[in-house]
Order: C-alpha cells, then sequence, then structure tokens
C-alpha cells in the first residue's frame, strides 16, 4: 500500500536538508566544518527576552492552552511596534495573527487563499518555501525573474496575461533572501497599483526587516494606502532577536486573509505557547539596544566577508540588511559543484544557488551569522586552499 499522496510526490525534497545532510557526511568524515551556508544567527536572544521568559513560565495559567488568534498582549504588542516604526495604525484584534514562525504561516496561507489551479507569482530567486507551499496547495508556480542588473527588484510587466489572470498570490520579499536586496517604498507603491488592477492578494515577507545597517531602513508594504485591502505582511522574531528556536511570528494586513489564515490554522494548530507569546511581546516593545549592536556586528561581518570573497576574485558588493551575501560561482562551475568543491577542498559550506529556484543557478549564497574568529578562519581556508578550476 502507498503511504504517499500524489500531491507530495510533486513536492521535490527540502533542498535544505540536503546542505545539512553534505555538512553531516563531512563531520562523519572528521572534517572541522564551518557552515557559512545557514542563516541561524550565533548570537543569544537578548537576556531580558530570555528573564521575560523565565517569569511567566512560573505563572501557572500560562502553562494552558494559547489562544488560537495569540494573545492580546503579543497582539497589542505587534500593533505598537507597526505604529512607533512606521507610522501604520492597526487593529490588533481583526488586523494581526501570531505564528508558529513565519514559514508556518507562509505555508498555512495558501490553501486557506487559493483554490487548486490558481497561480502563485513568486521572487526566482526566492525562499523555497514561497514554491514548496504552493505546490502543496495545489496551485501553480511562476517565477518572477529578479535580476541582479535591475538591483534584483520584480518586473510586474514581464508577467504574461494568461498568467495573470489566474493570478490569486504574489510574494514580495524584501531584505531578500537570499540575494541581500533592498528596496525603497516605491516598489511597494507598485506592488499595490499592480494589485488593484489585477486583484492580486500582495504576500510581504519581512523577516530580515529589522537587520539592517549602512544607514537602510526597511519599508513596509503597510505604509502604502490601500494595502490593507491588498496586502498582508509576514514578520519574525527569529532574526532581529536570534529567536529562530522560539517559533513565533506575525501576519498582519487584509482582516479578511487574516480570518481565513485564522481559520485554517485553528483547524491544524493550537497557537503559539504563551509564555513565548508574552516574551515576544517584550521583545517588540522593550529595549531594543541589542538590535541596534546585533546589527552593528552583522555590518563588520558582511565587510569581511565581501573583502575576502573579492580577495579571491569573487566579485560581490557590500550590502544593506539581513545577513546573505549572494555571489556568483566562478566560471566552469554548477552552483551544486561549486559548493561541493569547496566543501571538499576547504571544509567551508556554502549554499548553492540553485536551492532557489532557475534564477539561483550561478550564484551561492554566503550566511555570516557565525562567530568572527569562525569567519576569519572561513577566509583563511579559501584563500590558501582554494584552487577554482581544479
Amino acid at each position: 500500500m502507498k503511504y504517499k499522496s500524489n500531491r507530495l510526490s510533486n513536492v521535490p525534497p527540502y533542498k535544505f536538508a540536503e546542505v545539512q545532510k553534505m555538512k553531516k557526511e563531512a563531520l562523519e568524515a572528521g572534517v572541522d566544518v564551518i557552515d557559512l551556508g545557514v542563516g541561524d544567527p550565533d548570537l543569544p536572544t537578548p537576556k531580558h527576552i530570555v528573564n521575560k521568559l523565565v517569569e511567566e513560565l512560573q505563572d501557572p495559567a500560562n502553562l494552558k492552552y494559547p489562544s488560537f488568534a495569540g494573545s492580546p498582549e503579543f497582539r497589542e504588542a505587534v500593533a505598537a511596534f507597526y505604529q512607533k516604526t512606521y507610522d501604520v495604525k492597526l487593529d490588533p484584534d481583526t488586523e494581526v495573527l501570531a505564528l508558529i514562525g513565519s514559514k508556518e504561516g507562509i505555508g498555512h496561507l495558501l490553501p486557506a487563499v487559493i483554490d487548486p489551479g490558481d497561480y502563485v507569482l513568486g521572487p526566482d530567486p526566492g525562499y523555497p518555501v514561497y514554491r514548496m507551499a504552493t505546490l502543496l496547495a495545489d496551485g501553480e508556480y511562476h517565477n518572477m525573474s529578479l535580476e541582479a542588473a535591475h538591483g534584483f527588484k520584480p518586473n510586474f510587466d514581464e508577467i504574461p496575461n494568461d498568467i495573470l489572470e489566474k493570478a490569486k498570490v504574489m510574494f514580495l520579499n524584501y531584505p531578500s533572501n537570499p540575494t541581500g536586496a533592498t528596496v525603497g517604498i516605491d516598489v511597494y507603491e507598485r506592488a499595490i497599483e499592480f494589485a488593484r488592477k489585477h486583484k492580486i492578494l500582495v504576500v510581504t515577507d519581512s523577516a530580515y526587516n529589522m537587520v539592517t545597517y549602512n544607514n537602510y531602513k526597511s519599508p513596509s508594504i503597510m505604509q502604502v494606502d490601500g494595502s490593507k485591502e491588498f496586502a498582508v505582511e509576514f514578520g519574525s522574531l527569529s532574526k532581529a532577536y536570534c529567536m529562530t528556536g522560539w517559533r513565533i511570528g506575525y501576519v498582519v494586513g487584509n482582516k479578511e486573509v487574516i480570518k481565513s489564515l485564522s481559520i485554517y490554522k485553528s483547524n491544524v494548530d493550537t497557537g503559539v505557547f504563551t509564555p513565548i507569546q508574552k516574551a515576544a511581546a517584550h521583545a517588540l516593545t522593550g529595549d531594543q539596544s541589542s538590535v541596534t549592536e546585533y546589527n552593528q556586528v552583522y555590518k563588520e561581518r558582511m565587510e569581511t566577508m565581501v573583502a575576502a570573497l573579492q580577495s579571491i576574485g569573487i566579485g560581490t558588493k557590500p550590502i544593506h540588511a539581513g545577513f546573505f551575501i549572494w555571489a556568483p560561482v566562478p566560471d566552469g562551475y554548477t552552483s551544486e559543484q561549486f559548493v561541493a568543491t569547496v566543501l571538499e577542498q576547504t571544509g567551508v559550506i556554502f549554499t548553492p544557488g540553485n536551492i532557489f529556484g532557475p534564477g539561483g543557478e550561478g550564484y551561492f549564497r554566503v550566511s555570516f551569522s557565525v562567530p568572527n574568529e569562525r569567519i576569519q578562519e572561513a577566509v583563511e581556508r579559501i584563500r590558501e586552499k582554494l584552487v577554482i578550476g581544479s
């Protein structure tokens, strides 16, 4: 008997798991692996957030089933964050929903808002979950090509009319994973205009919105007039507050979309553990000095990594947000071949660009969310041991 649905059979294995398999095999072979592939911050969750979690764990009332939609305290904290950061007013009761991390919310959004055969427009290269969630919802995925020559920004005019007629959702992701690209509010203004014309829901993934430097401030699509009619925005505490393992995020915006996602989620999960929600609310509304401090660390690491890549002839430029460098693969290699060569010769892991879609072929992604000393060691290994073209 078959215990795998046809739907799941159409979904390829999660590519990041394959990268982790490469790492596991190298470790088992005794290699001192330096992982510059995964985007998991090495910096600790700020102490005042951890202390708040410990405090809330002492209250037995917090250990019961949580609210499906998220605690009022957390939803109000998200609304307060948007008011303070973007001068955007949100109704915490109808325009904010708590998530078990933004990845979970993105994965559950599509079966809540599209039907089989509907098209989803997504960035290429882009976060693989957009594509996989579309397939799991029996939708069709259309790649919106992001070109380096245009700053990895979408060209809405290139989307074919026959696709637009069947499109229900469009994903945008800035600051971008994997490219590190950033945008101004003008891109979101064009997106809302486009959505209004074609009756498409715009979904912005803003997981890296607070990891910024070089005087850049990431805008929110919620700042655009009409956004609450045509858009929702996903946010995460994982990156800015180094809370990847806590699994807490949110979505804001169109109340009908929020309601549909809430109905879907209430049937498949039971919400976020209440002490985590209360600690997350404290993170959003409390002392933000750690965010500033950590962003300075990322800026310095980014500059070190860019200089190192340039020193071995790999052309790349400084970025203004996130902790990924998107670099071209040297001539003569595919993305996977180059990453495998680097691992074999140096023990350093990068992420092959083809993981992020067809448009990622010819690139590799470098994370600098590891300690400075490991970055320096990786740089030295690459300079000393890597032989390109061997």
